[in-house]
């Protein structure tokens, strides 16, 4: 219906609205509400009301109908019309209507008009629906939830039809929106969903934490409903819609959690500098890199020994693959003379040293490549810049070197005390940041739980109740930058990973959500060097808060480089036997000794 249509209709609710009120003013009186002082003040009314809303009211513009703007513009068109009528019925030697009625006429013409718009809209709407399409529970009946059902409702083509929201807020019981009303609490999700015919339950809470997600997933579950959720606030840049739900997945359940930046300090320690990234084919660096380019480094420097992986990393940053500029470069952290090479040439100010070797399986039968990369490439890195004066260092660690008992966790404390050294050594800062696993990484377990279950399993778990933290990629690389920005020199940042997940119950989780009934989880038994339960901090290290929630630290004791260099191991056993000795802090060493004798 287009705009002229409506100002018929409203005219007309002019009219009645006038006689109705003369009707009640002279106690249901026909005859004076059908007068001709009536209808002509009635029909004088509505004509106004028109040229008005003609000439800047609401019929002036295209209105969506119903809309905030549209009742304004009406209710202001209505008023301004009231007024007239109220001083021109005053003026005349006789009076029209009675005096009281231009003001209960203007009322009674506002409320009739709001409710057309509102019995119109509601008609439209319900015919949008089809049968096909999927009734909706909404969860949330906040901003996210009123924006979500309007556009579901506006929207036939996402195939959803709101039927009912549910809140935990007692003061939005009684809640409708566009109809669709506020019919209980999340405990009621089950008898809503019955009485509705519901197939979805939909999150409207784009802030949603992973707690809230795993029990609207358990309760959908018994309810038999589909979940679709809402991206991160982060990743809508515009009021959700029906088409940005999307299928609950292993991120929701496991990492997903707000994460307030101090975006003033990171962009202090990033805008307009060289930045250097190893390992920036990786999971890790290659999120590191995305990020940081979004805070304005002069230059940002992409480095690591795989080609793929950079030229992965660069189609991401630039929408090209080219390899062709300075801000990618090939080389392997194992050699020191092309790393100073590198760092001479482009005298990075800031370097994030995320290139390691990490699959323990993989290290505890290869320790000398641990040595060499993890350990001596770090200690190379380093070095160039030491030598090359860069500002601020900061080294990629992992909760494995908390306590180490695996060639993974013991190479990776070398490099937390190495990186410690230097900061002893320089004026400029170095510090190391601890994280345990990341969703979605390379090789993770997440990766591998896929694959078997694609083939029909079975699901290989080492222990039913082997547990890790999870967090995902792009919140650890969020915090890495929050720890450079406000890092102690020489100290490890410890990440806040929040409570850590049972593998078993990722691997369950996992089956359920693929819809496979068939895939059985079979246990293989604790790998060499691997532990029951990871821990972020070493039983004799101290921590200490800093200026970030999610950020704790710790010291840790430094190790003379020139031991590292020093050091010449005649086999890989030696080399792994030389990494568990040293990685323990100098006290802890001495005790250990004392114990022995």
């Amino acid at each position: 219906m287009n705009r002229w249509r409506w100002a018929g209709v409203d005219g007309g609710l002019w009219f009645f609205a006038v006689v109705g009120a003369v009707f009640l003013r002279f106690d249901f009186n026909f005859t004076e509400a059908f007068a001709v002082d009536t209808l002509f003040f009635a029909l004088a009314c509505a004509v106004v009301h028109l040229v008005l809303g003609g000439l800047a009211g609401p019929y002036a513009v295209g209105h969506s109908r119903g809309s905030f703007e549209e009742i304004i513009d009406l209710t202001k068109t209505a008023g301004a019309v009231g007024a007239l009528g109220l001083v021109v019925n005053a003026l005349l030697p006789a009076q029209l209507v009675p005096r009281s009625v231009p003001i209960t006429g203007t009322l009674a013409a506002i409320i009739a008009m709001l409710a057309a718009r509102t019995v119109w809209r509601t008609l439209r709407d319900r015919g949008r629906s089809t049968p096909g399409d999927k009734r909706v529970i909404v969860l949330g009946a906040g901003e996210g939830g009123r924006q979500l059902v309007r556009t579901m409702i506006k929207d036939p083509r996402a195939g959803l039809q709101p039927v009912a929201l549910v809140d935990d807020n007692p003061a939005k019981a009684r809640l409708s929106i566009d109809g669709v009303r506020v019919r209980g609490t999340r405990a009621d999700i089950p008898r809503i969903a019955d009485q509705t015919n519901a197939s979805t339950i939909a999150v409207a809470i784009p802030s949603a934490d992973s707690s809230l997600l795993t029990e609207v997933r358990a309760i959908a579950r018994d309810a038999d409903l589909e979940v679709l959720v809402l991206p991160p606030t982060s990743e809508l840049f515009h009021s959700p819609t029906g088409r940005d739900l999307r299928a609950l997945d292993l991120a929701d359940l496991l990492g997903r959690r707000p994460v307030e930046l101090d975006s003033a300090a990171i962009a202090g320690t990033i805008s307009g500098k060289v930045v250097l990234v190893t390992g920036a084919g990786g999971s890790i660096g290659s999120e590191l890199c995305r990020q940081i380019a979004q805070f304005g480094p002069r230059l940002l420097l992409l480095l690591d020994r795989d080609e793929s992986g950079l030229h992965a990393t660069q189609i991401n940053l630039s929408g090209h693959g080219l390899l062709d500029g300075e801000d990618t470069i090939l080389a392997d952290i194992r050699d020191a003379a092309r790393l100073d090479e590198v760092f001479a040439q482009h005298s990075p100010d800031v370097v994030f040293h995320a290139a390691a070797l990490k699959h323990l399986p993989l290290l505890e039968s290869y320790p000398m490549e641990a040595w060499k990369t993890n350990v001596l490439g770090t200690l190379n890195v380093l070095q160039a810049a030491f030598d090359h004066g860069v500002r601020t260092f900061v080294n990629i660690s992992t909760d494995k070197a908390a306590n180490p008992t695996s060639v993974l966790g013991h190479s990776k404390r070398l490099t937390e005390r190495l990186t410690s050294e230097f900061a002893a050594r320089d004026a400029n800062t170095y510090v190391s940041v601890r994280f345990g696993n990341v969703l979605g990484s390379r090789g993770s377990v997440i990766t591998a739980f896929t694959a078997q279950i694609e083939v029909g399993g079975p699901v290989t778990v080492t222990h039913p109740d082997v547990e890790r933290y999870f967090m995902l990629i792009p919140e650890a690389c969020q915090l890495v930058l929050q720890s450079a920005a406000i890092g102690t020199d020489g100290r490890v940042m410890v990440l806040e990973m929040g409570t850590p997940a049972k593998i078993n119950d990722v691997a369950t989780t996992l089956i359920d959500m693929s819809g496979r009934d068939d895939v059985e989880i079979q246990y293989t038994g604790l790998r060499p060097g691997e532990k029951l339960s990871e821990e972020l901090f070493a039983s004799s290290e101290e921590i200490r808060a800093t200026d970030h929630p999610l950020v704790n630290s710790v010291d840790v004791p430094a190790l003379a480089a020139a031991d590292v260099r020093g050091a010449h191991h005649p086999t890989p056993a030696a080399a792994a036997r030389w990494m568990r000795d040293n990685s323990a802090a100098p006290d802890a060493k001495t005790n250990e000794a004392l114990s022995a004798r």
